[in-house]
């Protein structure tokens, strides 16, 4: 808002220039970059309509967050090595781990007993 100008006044003139503005009742906001995220807790958040364009205004102090790299190993994925080697789950799970989720490679290691 502008210092010194009345609230009331500032929203009929938004409303003049065709500028709607609604309060979004957030609880968090994340923005995900390719590195890191930033993650807003309790923000105040704004949703402005201004001729027919929307966008959205975010307040608060974001705290920044590595990505985690590490791939999901699904059980199905534990099941095709299970299946291709005849290992354990166990030890499908933890040549899986180490080979970050490359299914091909953790056959080829449980195989050749590279593990």
């Amino acid at each position: 808002m502008i210092p010194g100008m009345n609230p009331r006044k500032m929203q009929q003139m938004m409303k003049k220039m065709g500028v709607q503005q609604t309060e979004i009742d957030a609880k968090e906001v994340i923005i995900k970059l390719e590195d890191k995220e930033l993650v807003f807790t309790s923000p105040s958040v704004s949703k402005v309509n201004m001729m027919g364009q929307e966008t959205y205004q975010i307040v608060g102090t974001p705290e920044e967050r590595e990505l985690e790299t590490k791939p999901e190993i699904t059980d199905e994925d534990v099941k095709t090595v299970v299946d291709q080697t005849g290992a354990s789950e166990d030890l499908a799970r933890k040549v899986l781990e180490k080979n970050e989720g490359d299914i091909a490679q953790t056959i080829i290691d449980i195989k050749e007993r590279n593990y």
